[in-house]
């Protein structure tokens, strides 16, 4: 009697790679919980960029980025604001179908044009919710990350 070998993995190997992986996650973690703020600008940052990039999209399918009235949320369902998209991918620009809070659980500020001549900015207002501050507080924008480039 011959026995086949499956192409499966053993329990062994399974427990090894969740074992890593939670070693991993835990490193990941502690240092995250060490400087919370950094997460949070971190985070928020890397949600700015993904709008930029959504929007860049929106405008290469639509030919324009949504105006301010129709906001963000354009990148999430299709607009009811004129100009209405007549080719509107159904699940649009956004893994979601809401437009997500920044990491302190303020909404992203989107103007149109932005305050510097851009065609747009994308403003988290940082910890405190208000224009201006520093550190934690400090305002996140996509004018300043293109500058930063």
């Amino acid at each position: 009697m011959s026995r086949q070998k499956s192409g499966g993995f053993t329990l062994l190997e399974i427990l090894v790679v969740v074992l890593i992986i939670t070693v991993l996650a835990t490193i990941v973690g502690v240092n995250v919980a060490r400087e919370p703020g950094k997460a949070r600008v971190a985070a928020a940052t890397a949600q700015i960029q993904a709008f930029r990039t959504a929007l860049q999209l929106y405008q290469m399918e639509q030919g324009r980025i949504p105006t301010q009235e129709q906001g963000l949320q354009a990148l999430c369902t299709c607009p009811t604001v004129e100009p209405i998209p007549e080719r509107y991918p159904e699940n649009g620009y956004l893994d979601s179908r809401t437009v997500p809070l920044d990491p302190w659980g303020h909404p992203y500020v989107y103007l149109v044009p932005g305050t510097t001549g851009e065609p747009y900015e994308i403003i988290s207002y940082g910890s405190d919710g208000e224009p201006g501050g520093t550190g934690e507080a400090a305002d996140i924008s996509s004018a300043k990350l293109s500058s930063q480039r």
